[in-house]
């Protein structure tokens, strides 16, 4: 029954992949324009710059050279993965033939995630009620709540042993989320210092 359970994870992981693999690969710009290589050249200032060129580059219509388009596209693909990992956690959890200690490792990772997941909600929202008289304020919330998410993300991830498959692959998908919150929180700052 173990081995069913982790053939079903590995399935929907597979599947998961390939979707963000795949819309990733065609939707990033071949052309380079000045709003692909400002993203690139923001990028370069985060810790992981190929990650965080390669989820936002499809974005470069949107961001074009805006520091605070940017930060905001990054919060919401981050957002966009840690939504849909949840989901597919939540679809994990419910399989048959999980070792109780997996169990309970994905019923606390859920959790952290959910609370990640509301942490960045709350950063896109308040992103677009910032203004010159609350920047500062607004700007100060939006990190508290960012560095929050990246910090449950990394007790998700520490919960997971490495010697088992699921533990394995849910623990990757979580450090990629919690490089993509980093990645998003560098360039939230750098935004933020713009108007220091």
């Amino acid at each position: 029954m173990e081995s069913s359970s982790s053939k079903y994870f590995l399935i929907l992981l597979a599947i998961f992949y390939h979707i963000n693999s795949s819309s990733a690969s065609r939707n990033v710009p071949s052309k380079i324009t000045a709003s692909t290589e400002f993203i690139k050249t923001s990028c370069s200032s985060t810790t992981y710059p190929t990650l965080c060129y390669k989820s936002l580059a499809r974005h470069a219509s949107l961001i074009q050279t805006s520091p605070k388009l940017l930060a905001h596209a990054s919060l919401s693909v981050t957002l966009a993965m840690a939504k849909s990992t949840s989901a597919v956690m939540l679809k994990m959890s419910k399989s048959p033939g999980m070792k109780p200690r997996e169990a309970d490792a994905m019923q606390d990772c859920l959790e952290e995630l959910s609370d990640s997941v509301d942490e960045l909600r709350k950063s896109i929202g308040e992103m677009g009620l910032i203004k010159a008289s609350n920047f500062e304020l607004t700007m100060n919330d939006i990190q508290t709540w960012v560095s929050a998410a990246l910090t449950d993300e990394t007790t998700c991830s520490d919960g997971f042993g490495k010697n088992t498959v699921n533990g394995k692959v849910v623990r990757g998908q979580i450090v990629k989320i919690a490089h993509m919150t980093s990645n998003a929180l560098a360039l939230i700052n750098s935004y933020a210092s713009l108007h220091a």
